[in-house]
């Protein structure tokens, strides 16, 4: 991920995002995501990282699960 966000325009976010989409990593986690932190009741980006420690090595199924409880139906 250093190396992505090594890359100009490229923050955490993006990085982690790039790690979970493109990239399949299980365990990417783009805790300060907007949506994750609605989800969650957070308004904290570390007090969001601290809840997904629970969720290791599956934090991006768990972010999915997130977004997805954000849509309405």
């Amino acid at each position: 991920l250093a190396a992505l966000r090594a890359l100009p325009g490229v923050g955490e976010w993006t990085a982690q995002y790039i790690a979970m989409r493109a990239l399949s990593w299980p365990d990417a986690f783009p805790h300060t995501d907007l949506g994750v932190m609605k989800a969650l009741g957070e308004t904290g980006a570390r007090r969001v990282l601290a809840a997904g420690e629970a969720w290791r090595p599956w934090r991006a199924y768990a972010v999915m699960h997130l977004w997805q409880s954000l849509t309405k139906e």
